[in-house]
């Protein structure tokens, strides 16, 4: 079956008709559940006054929203503001040398917020890794900078390097985890790079301008060296048409996907509740679906908007970012689940598709998807629920290519061979149902707790069977539909079909017939028109 199978109309509006029905159906529990619970004692911790002119409390469960769009919205603006109005005098002064600049109000900005002695400890971090790249051996490179990254989820190596940050202020602990994590990312990339290139080094100075990117620095996302090192170097300054415009667009779509979140937030207190397992207990099987489904998606619509309002800082700066993650809503693959696409191209390029080559062998493919979580597993810190996430997202990756091997042999290949392209597609997408929701209750471990994700599963599968079940795969398989039927018109934009071979003329005979004849006379054959050759270039 191609992507390209297509489904009578009729069928896709049905399913679209449903798929809205039952979000607003699993909304409006979600609804009803926060607002009878929101004077509990539970709520009060993070169930806080919101604004003043709807008189309702808002969810403030999510410290890193709160940092960015409400505690610390002006910190981070002031020092984005000043790296743009800096990049445009140097691109307009010294464009061969805005990266230089990019550098120093980076190093600046980093110093300014937590002093010189951490500057010193990242320069240190940079040193070594630049030190072993030298060699040119990648096995080094990766054992070096992996061990560098668990000096900072190790005692007493992480207690010692964060007595090198002067300040006790709020963010004193996530500036430092993420920027030390973040470079020891981003040398790694370096380290690698400079391990494949053929002729010669890349230079320490090179190694600082990629990492003393201020709006890349503390957050991410993460861009491998060598697409950094070739557009910051670039000399073509100039844009595409619009492209200011878009830029412009992007950033006001993400100003109101931030109040709109805010808002929401004052009626569905979706980060709060699930806290709360005594409500949850005697919550509908529906809100608790409702509450997995959409804390997925705002996590999606978080790491979206940071990483979009950062990504427009940096195409200011003609800079091409990793574009935002997958939206949950799009996902029924595990091969395409994740929450941060410039990890996850790091990831791919330097060990996943590393070692598993085209991801046809299975062995090769469980040890490359071993090695990718391992490392995953490093960078998000070793605890519980992180390697029961890892486990089960590593389980489901293997599972995926196992089946697809299954199912490639006969007698099924005949059987998938011998129906048409429609039930093909529907018969996939009753697997791709269950699919679906192995990545929603796998994922919601790493973003809520284990017994949110038991809570769930033991009421969607075992209490709720089967009236809920049904339902919600019934829901789900809808749902699977509607991004088949995405992508198939994303696959007709990007590789259209090729238009129908031209009829070939034939040549008409008129033949006259007469009782006392049996001969038949032929007609001349009709002329053809002239056909312009540029036209028949053209199809």
């Amino acid at each position: 079956m191609g992507i390209k199978s297509a489904l009578p109309k009729y069928e896709i509006y049905f399913y679209n008709t449903v798929l809205c029905l039952a979000t607003l159906w699993a909304g409006s529990w979600v609804l009803d559940v926060s607002s009878s619970g929101a004077n509990r004692k539970a709520f009060k911790p993070s169930v806080k006054p919101g604004w003043y002119y709807f008189g309702r409390k808002r969810d403030s469960a999510d410290l890193e929203w709160v940092m960015w769009f409400s505690t610390f919205r002006e910190h981070i603006l002031f020092a984005l503001a000043g790296h743009v109005l800096f990049a445009k005098i140097c691109s307009m002064l010294a464009p061969k040398h805005r990266s230089l600049v990019y550098m120093v109000y980076g190093m600046l900005a980093v110093w300014t917020s937590l002093g010189w002695t951490y500057v010193t400890l990242i320069l240190s971090h940079c040193i070594l890794l630049y030190s072993v790249s030298l060699v040119k051996t990648r096995w080094l490179c990766f054992v070096t900078g992996l061990c560098t990254l668990a000096t900072f989820k190790v005692e007493p190596f992480v207690s010692w390097q964060a007595g090198f940050v002067e300040g006790d202020f709020d963010l004193r602990h996530i500036f430092f985890y993420g920027g030390c994590g973040f470079t020891i990312m981003r040398c790694m990339s370096f380290a690698l790079e400079n391990c494949e290139r053929k002729d010669g080094n890349y230079s320490l100075l090179e190694l600082l301008k990629y990492n003393f990117y201020l709006p890349f620095f503390y957050f991410g996302p993460i861009m491998t060296f060598d697409k950094f090192y070739v557009q910051a170097n670039k000399s073509d300054l100039s844009r595409k048409e619009w492209g200011l415009w878009n830029i412009s667009l992007h950033g006001l779509t993400h100003l109101g996907v931030v109040i709109m979140v805010d808002l929401l937030f004052h009626f569905m207190y979706i980060l709060t509740i699930p806290n709360d397992l005594k409500l949850l207990k005697h919550s509908s099987d529906w809100a608790l679906v409702g509450l997995a489904y959409f804390n997925l998606v705002y996590d999606w619509v978080k790491a979206a908007v940071m990483f979009g309002i950062i990504n427009t800082v940096s195409r200011l700066d003609h800079l091409d970012p990793p574009k935002p993650p997958k939206c949950i809503t799009m996902l029924y693959m595990f091969s395409e689940t994740h929450f941060d696409r410039g990890i996850n191209e790091w990831l791919c390029k330097y060990v996943y598709d590393h070692l598993g080559g085209k991801h046809e062998n299975v062995v090769e493919e469980l040890v490359a998807s071993l090695c990718t979580f391992g490392v995953t597993i490093l960078w998000l810190g070793p605890c519980q629920v992180v390697l029961v996430w890892a486990f089960f997202n590593c389980f489901g990756l293997n599972f995926e290519l196992w089946t697809a091997k299954f199912f490639a042999m006969e007698p099924f290949a005949s059987l998938e061979i011998g129906m048409s392209e429609a039930t093909s597609r529907r018969i996939r997408a009753v697997f791709n149902t269950f699919n679906f929701w192995s990545i929603v209750l796998y994922n919601i471990l790493a973003l809520n707790s284990l017994d949110f994700a038991k809570l769930v599963a033991k009421r969607l599968l075992l209490k709720g069977f089967p009236f809920t079940t049904i339902i919600v795969m019934f829901v789900t398989y809808c749902l699977v539909q509607v991004i088949k039927e995405r992508e198939r018109r994303q696959a007709l934009i990007d590789d259209p079909d090729p238009p129908p071979p031209a009829v070939p003329p034939t040549n008409t005979s008129t033949t006259s017939s007469s009782s006392s004849s049996t001969s038949a006379a032929a007609a001349p054959p009709a002329a053809q028109p002239v056909v312009d050759p540029s036209k028949e270039k053209a199809e």
